[in-house]
Order: C-alpha cells, then structure tokens, then sequence
C-alpha cells in the first residue's frame, strides 16, 4: 500500500464516520475520531452483513483493498449511536 492509497482510505473512512455520526445524531471529537468511527464502521457492517448473508453493494476499491462503503456508513452509524446511548448525558445549559 502506497502513501496515497492510505491518506485515500484515511479520507473516506472520514467522511464515512462523519456520515454515520450525523444519522445516529451523535457527534464528538472532529476529524481523526470520524477516521476511527469510519474504521470501525466498516469492520462493524462488513461483519453484521455477513453474518446475515446480504450481499456487499458499492465496494470501493483503493489498490488492491476494498472498503464496503454502505455497510461502513450503517456500521458507524450503528457504532456512533451506542456510543451516544453509553455516554453520560451533558446539560443543556449550565448557568
């Protein structure tokens, strides 16, 4: 894998993240979180698709690795929606 295909990974493991924290309504941290939250997205759906025999729609492929863009973005979405259910709830305001 070449510097360009990871920073090319690195970017769209962002933007899924940041897509998938957007639909479950929980968003913290800023960008490197949504890389991680994309990651773990990816290997989060990839596994529930499997595990329910669905196909695996829109590949994208960088190189020679394929990132399953829709089960990315359900899986973060998933991921970031636990997340927000296990945080403890902040105040609306404080003064």
């Amino acid at each position: 894998m070449t510097l360009t295909q990871l920073l090319i990974l690195l970017l769209i493991a962002g933007i899924v993240g940041s897509l998938g924290q957007a639909l479950s309504g929980y968003s913290h941290g800023g960008c490197l979180i949504s890389i991680v939250v994309g990651f773990i997205g990816a290997f989060l759906g990839l596994w529930l698709g499997r595990q329910m025999g669905l196909p695996e729609p829109f590949l994208l492929t960088v190189g020679d690795h394929t990132f399953p863009l829709l089960w990315a973005i359900i899986g973060a979405a998933l991921f970031s929606g636990v997340l927000g259910f296990l945080s403890p709830q902040r105040s609306a305001s404080r003064q």
